[in-house]
């Protein structure tokens, strides 16, 4: 799943972040096909996942903007998750 990570393909799991659990909306973690298989999609909880616990690595959460993220659940979610139409993530800036 996903395209290559910037480290150049795909990369391990980090075993801390493994732990942390989906349990509320606005977590941000790394999408993947199976252990160690991390590369560049990632997702956005709204709500408790806990069938992602310890599959799937949470590294952030948001911090602002969660109407943003709503909305465009609202305008282009489904029920099956993917995307009615394609949506765009630009110029969001970097994490420090």
């Amino acid at each position: 799943s996903g395209g290559d990570s910037i480290y150049g393909g795909k990369f391990n799991d980090e075993k801390l972040a493994l732990k942390i659990k989906h349990d509320a909306a606005g977590l941000v973690g790394m999408a993947n096909s199976g252990k160690n298989s991390n590369t560049s999609q990632f997702y956005i909880t709204f709500g408790p996942a806990p069938k992602l616990d310890g599959r799937h690595v949470v590294f952030g959460r948001v911090v602002e903007g969660m109407d943003v993220v709503e909305r465009l659940d609202a305008e282009v979610g489904t029920g099956g998750g993917t995307p009615a139409v394609p949506a765009i993530i630009a110029d969001c800036g970097q994490s420090a």
